[in-house]
C-alpha cells in the first residue's frame, strides 16, 4: 500500500535459474546491479535479510550514487566461517552443513525440523512444515549446500565502513541463525548507522509479534514519505484527490462540500469513486492508507 516492493529470486533458487556455474557472492552483487539496470530504476532503497543484507551493503558501497536508504534485518559483515572470536560458531557451521545435506526439503527428517526451529522457534507446526516446502521450491540440496559455503565466507567489512547513504540495522535479540552481536558490530563498522533490537527470537518475526509491528513502524519512519502522485493513488483525478485531502483530515461528506464548494451528492459520487479506485470499502479504511500516503497534512502533500 505504501511502497513499490521489487523482489527477486537470486540465481540458483526459486524461479531464477537452477543450473548455474557461477555462484559467488560477486556474480549475487552483479545480479543486483543487473535488475536495477534493467528496470531502469531511479535512486531507491534497498532492504536486505540475512545474507541478502550483505549483498545489498556491498552494492550500496560499490554504487553509491544509486542507494538512497539502506534496511538490514538479521545481517551481518562476516560469515560463519570468519567468526573465529564467537565461541561454536564453527562447530555450529558444521552442524548446519550436515543439516542440509541430509534433510533440506524432507518435512519427515528431524533435521528439517531443527533447521526450521534455527529461523522460527516461536513458529506453529504448520509454520514448520511450510519452511520444509519452501525449500523444496527454493533450491535443490545440492545448490544450498553451495549457496551455504558461499554465505559462511562472506566478509564486507571494508565494504561496511565506507557506507553513505542513511542505513538501519535491525536485528532480534535471541536470533539463534545470526549472534545479535554480529549486527551490532555491523551497526558499528557503517558510518553513523541506526541499530534498532527487537524483542524476538525469530531470524524470520511472525506477523503477530510486537517486534514485527515495531519494525515496520521504524521502516516508515526510516523510509522517505511516498509521493502520493504515485503508486495506488495515481489513478485518481485532481478533483478526487482534493476529496481525499480533506476525508484524510477527518472531515464528513457536508464539510467537504463546504471546503470545496461542491454539493454533498457530488462529494458522495466522489467518495464512491474513490473507494473503488482504491479498492477499499470503510472510509476507516481509506483515511488510514490517505494518512500513510501523505494525504490530510498539508496542501504541498496534494
Amino acid at each position: 500500500d505504501r511502497y513499490t516492493l521489487i523482489r527477486y529470486d537470486p540465481r540458483g533458487c526459486g524461479l531464477s535459474d537452477r543450473a548455474v556455474d557461477d555462484l559467488t557472492f560477486d556474480a549475487w552483487v552483479r545480479d543486483l546491479d543487473a535488475l536495477a539496470q534493467t528496470l531502469d530504476l531511479p535512486r531507491h532503497s534497498l532492504i536486505g535479510a540475512c545474507q541478502g543484507g550483505a549483498v545489498a551493503l556491498e552494492y550500496a558501497a560499490r554504487l553509491p550514487g544509486r542507494v538512497d536508504r539502506l534496511i538490514l534485518y538479521g545481517t551481518y559483515a562476516r560469515g560463519r566461517d570468519r567468526r573465529g572470536d564467537i565461541p561454536l560458531e564453527a562447530e555450529k557451521a558444521n552442524v548446519m552443513r550436515q543439516m542440509i545435506r541430509l534433510g533440506w526439503g524432507a518435512d519427515d527428517h528431524a533435521f528439517a525440523t531443527a533447521f526450521a526451529k534455527q529461523f522460527q522457534p516461536g513458529g506453529s507446526g504448520e509454520h514448520l512444515r511450510s519452511w520444509c516446502e519452501l525449500q523444496r521450491m527454493a533450491a535443490t540440496p545440492e545448490t544450498a549446500l553451495r549457496l551455504t559455503e558461499v554465505m559462511f565466507n562472506i566478509d564486507i567489512r571494508s565494504a561496511a565502513a565506507i557506507i553513505g547513504c542513511s542505513t538501519l540495522v535491525a536485528h532480534a535479540e535471541r536470533d539463534a541463525v545470526v549472534p545479535p552481536e554480529e549486527g551490532r558490530l555491523l551497526a558499528s563498522i557503517i558510518p553513523h548507522a541506526r541499530f534498532l533490537s527487537l524483542d524476538s527470537a525469530n531470524h524470520f518475526m511472525l506477523p503477530e509479534e510486537p517486534a514485527w509491528a515495531q519494525f515496520v513502524a521504524a521502516l516508515h519512519e526510516f523510509l522517505p514519505t511516498p509521493d502520493p502522485a504515485t503508486g495506488r493513488f495515481a489513478g485518481l483525478t485532481n478533483r478526487e484527490r482534493d476529496v481525499l485531502h480533506n476525508l484524510a483530515q477527518g472531515l464528513d461528506n457536508h464539510e467537504i462540500a463546504a471546503s470545496l464548494g461542491l454539493g454533498e451528492k457530488t462529494i458522495r459520487n466522489h467518495v464512491s469513486a474513490i473507494f473503488d479506485k482504491l479498492d477499499l470499502h470503510s472510509r476507516a479504511k481509506v483515511v488510514v492508507a490517505a494518512r500513510e500516503a501523505g494525504f490530510g497534512q498539508d496542501v504541498s502533500a496534494r
